[in-house]
């Protein structure tokens, strides 16, 4: 396989995710689990029936500079 070619199928990987994440959610309603899910700054636990029951508040997410290295040790 060619590298551009690979380079064609690596930018389809972010879009396979968001889908596999979205089916994985779906399928977990549909089995009459609840999932979690961050709205609004809270954490929810949200039900096949589309109630809610919110859990926890949660402190608002850091924007990271995606060229900032961090050392770990």
């Amino acid at each position: 396989m060619k590298d551009i070619e690979l380079d064609n199928l690596e930018k389809l990987i972010p879009s396979l995710a968001n889908g596999a994440m979205h089916k994985a959610y779906l399928d977990t309603l549909s089995a009459g689990n609840s999932v979690l899910e961050v709205i609004d700054g809270a954490i929810y636990e949200v039900f096949a029936d589309g109630s809610k029951k919110k859990i926890k508040d949660v402190a608002p997410y850091i924007k990271v500079d995606i060229n900032q290295k961090i050392i770990l040790g």
